[in-house]
């Protein structure tokens, strides 16, 4: 081969490898395999579920993870050193808890509200149409527990209107709330209106006033031990952006 050659086909070489490097896949950003945890409260299930899915799509190569459950519950997990990326819990008070303990990265962002409301099966065998109605005998009632946001905000309309709720059983998860009622197992569970709304037919909605006194506020955050901390950041400002406020409106989720 000639000099003149050689050099020829070394610059198309060089040409042809620089330029494989610097490209990127179409409709979106490279997350080079990355999976993203994400710890969430359970009434957050629904949406989260489709901004994970948008999530995927839009950064090639990551994968989003979610585990759902009581605030209070998940917490406790993160206190004891679960692996995760981000946490959004169903009220202030959990949040605060893993502030305090230092398992946060920057200042939560609040994005979204929630007001609860009662759900009973289609035939409402226990003619509820009030708060205090729930308290009717023989009608079988279940609750979040205490510590549950769900269950703080039910303490507060009891507080507040001196209506001392008996339920047969206290669920660590509103979920577990619902499925008690679609299941038949209870007359009425107090949960959250996008709760209601996300059983479909499978439960009608009691709202009652006194709800507006306990309205809870969800905050967001990325987590200090996050090993993927850029593009948690990224998903919090997706469930923060105008899509992400869509879809938790669609829910029947309100601004914070």
């Amino acid at each position: 081969m000639t000099k003149s050659r050689f050099l020829a086909a070394a610059a198309v070489v060089l040409l042809t490898a620089g330029c494989g490097g610097t490209a990127e896949p179409a409709g979106g950003s490279e997350s080079s395999g990355q999976t993203l945890t994400v710890y969430a409260a359970a009434s957050l299930k629904g949406t989260f579920t489709e901004l994970g899915t948008q999530f995927e799509s839009s950064h090639a190569g990551s994968t989003v993870t979610f585990s759902f459950g009581g605030s209070s519950d998940l917490v406790t997990q993160l206190q004891q050193g679960a692996p995760a990326d981000v946490f959004a819990s169903a009220d202030t008070t959990n949040m605060d808890k893993a502030t305090g303990d230092d398992l946060v990265k920057g200042d939560p962002v609040n994005f979204a509200s929630n007001t609860l409301e009662i759900a009973v099966p289609p035939d409402n065998p226990g003619e509820i149409t009030s708060f205090a109605d729930l308290t009717e005998p023989g009608v079988k009632v279940v609750v979040c527990a205490p510590q549950v946001p769900c269950g703080t905000a039910t303490q507060k309309v009891e507080t507040a209107t001196g209506i001392r709720l008996r339920p047969v059983s206290e669920e660590n998860s509103v979920t577990d709330v619902l499925n008690k009622v679609t299941s038949g197992e209870a007359d009425a569970g107090v949960v959250y209106k996008t709760d209601v709304k996300s059983a479909g037919e499978k439960v009608a909605g009691i709202t009652f006033p006194e709800a507006s006194e306990a309205v809870n506020i969800y905050p967001i955050a990325v987590l200090a031990g996050s090993e993927n901390a850029d593009l948690a950041q990224q998903f919090v400002d997706l469930v923060t952006s105008d899509e992400g406020q869509q879809i938790l409106a669609a829910a029947g989720f309100a601004k914070p």
